[in-house]
């Protein structure tokens, strides 16, 4: 590669700089700008339905400023425009925005296209870098200016023509490029050409990331070094328009809203020229995640990325924070087992009545607060352990394993998931533990059992039919509680099984008139050693426990005949 052609862009100079000590402690102006720079990066533009599809989307996630397009350049964002005014689609309290050069053609035919309109952001640029000064326009920085200034006296002119509520925004475009005290000189003299045209109302300057040329602190350092030395600041909207060239545009609108900018343009899921917008949605999650309101409606990402796919014809990476199929998932075991515990910590917390910040280990969001469910948070593979099979069976099934037993089934699982290769669904998670445990009936079978609880001698006695190997038996016992009745009764008809009790649990699996309970028992054969689990269910707990002795029994004769 031959990296020589190539030389660092350079950086400002600027000690003084503030940004690093501050916090993002609220959010910014939003205006969605996905219609305009969003849809001209499409490869199939969106038509009249589609984008009124998303401007309602756009409506109803809470914008208030929403640039349309170049109504003067294209004629179908033009008839968008008229179809917007016609159909009295626009609230009062939303703003349009609208995209010009600075000519007195283009501006005089955008005046023509808000007519109707309340409130307008009009929005005129012109390229202002070195690079553009030098190879596009052949242009001094004076002769830049003078664009810059015309087409704001422009705009004051065609105040008089319009009877809703202007308000100016100023790009010097590829500000990324353009020394910042050119950046200052020529969004002074447009300040100073508007004057106080409209009272009360700010004028908007608005700094693009055209091109993301260096890191992003480069750009915070550029934003604010022009942000601290504008004239009357506080009558001044500072913008930014982040694009993701190097993949920093996050980042670089976090950095720049630390160093002053007061509002975003962006696009949802950064859809937009070249490696695109800064992503909105993320800038935004970013901050419901450190606890900051958004003041955007973005609790259903699923409905968000719908419309977004189904109207600009692109698709969501799997991966893309916080919209993608897999971004709330985890494969590894370690993950999973933390992801589990965590979760657990915090509904333990819940149910004692504590304030349950959220705090889990891989999730810097709850899914749910998005609209994203829990059951896929784990998902299962052979990377996947006993944590991820555990959260499985219990968030999605109700199963509370024993901490030994899910070792004993993350096996099983994983084997599964080796054989067959890919990922293994819940629902097949639940098939094989159905499988494995509570469907086996060889070589035992349960067929019916009475149990005596009136605890005469402090004993319970039990009556018990089963098959072994094909062969039905009856058999009464006494013993130290139902379980150890039971086991007594069935060595009396089949002595050369010999095995005891390791442990045993039990939960209620529903509630109601048709609860369940899961008992979990854990068995060992005397003969070989091994040990393994069974699992029992019944609407009778006592009943529940039989039953995970024969699931176990069985499980131990199946693995006795591996031993041997």
């Amino acid at each position: 590669m031959n990296y020589q052609r190539y030389q660092k862009n350079p950086v400002v100079s600027f000690p003084e700089r503030t940004w690093p000590d501050k916090e993002i402690t609220k959010a910014p102006i939003w205006c969605s700008v996905d219609l305009r720079d969003g849809n001209q990066a499409l490869v199939e533009p969106m038509s009249v339905e589609q984008k009124m599809e998303f401007f309602e989307l756009l409506l109803s996630l809470g914008f208030k400023e929403i640039e349309i397009g170049f109504p003067a350049a294209s004629q179908i964002e033009f008839d968008f425009l008229r179809k917007l005014v016609r159909e009295n689609k626009i609230p009062d309290d939303v703003k349009v925005q609208v995209l010009s050069q600075c000519r007195q053609e283009l501006i005089d035919k955008t005046f023509d296209a808000i007519q109707g309109i309340k409130n307008v952001i009009f929005h005129i640029y012109n390229s202002t870098s070195t690079l553009q000064r030098e190879v596009v326009f052949g242009m001094n920085r004076q002769e830049i200016i003078n664009i810059a200034v015309e087409g704001t006296r422009m705009v004051k002119e065609g105040l008089s023509r319009y009877d809703g509520n202007i308000q100016l925004e100023y790009s010097p475009e590829s500000f990324s490029g353009t020394e910042v005290d050119f950046a200052l000189d020529i969004c002074t003299a447009v300040q100073e050409e508007w004057g106080d045209t409209t009272p009360g109302v700010p004028i908007i300057f608005n700094l693009p990331n055209t091109v993301e040329m260096n890191t992003p602190n480069v750009y915070a350092d550029q934003v604010e070094w022009v942000s601290s030395r504008l004239k009357d600041r506080e009558n001044i909207i500072v913008s930014i328009h982040p694009h993701n060239d190097r993949g920093t545009g996050v980042a670089g609108t976090e950095l720049a809203l630390l160093a002053g900018a007061d509002r975003v343009e962006g696009t949802l899921l950064g859809n937009g020229e070249r490696t695109g917008n800064v992503d909105i949605l993320t800038v935004a999650y970013n901050m419901f995640s450190q606890g900051v309101d958004p003041q955007l409606a973005i609790e259903d990402i699923k409905r968000i990325t719908r419309v977004y796919e189904r109207c600009t014809g692109m698709s969501v990476d799997p991966r893309h924070p916080y919209a993608g199929s897999l971004v709330f998932t985890a494969f590894s075991g370690s993950h999973q087992d933390a992801i589990n515990k965590g979760t657990k910590a915090l509904k333990d917390k819940e149910e004692r009545g504590e304030d349950a910040i959220w705090r889990v280990p891989y999730l810097p969001i709850d899914p749910a607060d998005i609209g994203r469910e829990y059951e896929p948070v784990v998902r299962i593979n052979s990377q996947s352990g006993k944590g991820g099979v555990a959260y499985v069976m219990d968030s999605v099934y109700g199963y509370k394993l024993p901490k030994k037993m899910q070792r004993e089934f993350a096996d099983v699982i994983q084997y599964l998931s080796e054989k067959e290769g890919g990922e293994i669904k819940p629902e097949q998670i639940m098939k094989t533990f159905r499988r494995e445990y509570i469907g086996l009936t060889d070589p035992f079978e349960l067929i019916f059992v009475d149990v005596d609880d009136n605890m005469r001698n402090d004993e319970t006695e039990v009556v018990v039919d089963f098959s072994y190997q094909g062969e039905v038996f009856k058999s009464e016992a006494s013993g130290n509680g139902p379980i150890d009745a039971v086991k007594l009764a069935i060595r009396q008809c089949v002595p050369e099984v010999d095995f005891r009790v390791l442990d045993y649990s039990e939960h209620a699996l529903s509630t109601g008139s048709h609860a369940k309970a899961a008992a979990y028992i854990e068995m060992e054969d005397k003969r070989t050693g091994n040990v393994v689990f069974g699992v029992g269910i019944s609407s009778n707990i006592t009943r529940a426990s039989i039953r995970g002795m024969f699931s176990a029994l069985n499980r131990l004769q199946i693995k006795a005949r591996d031993y041997v």
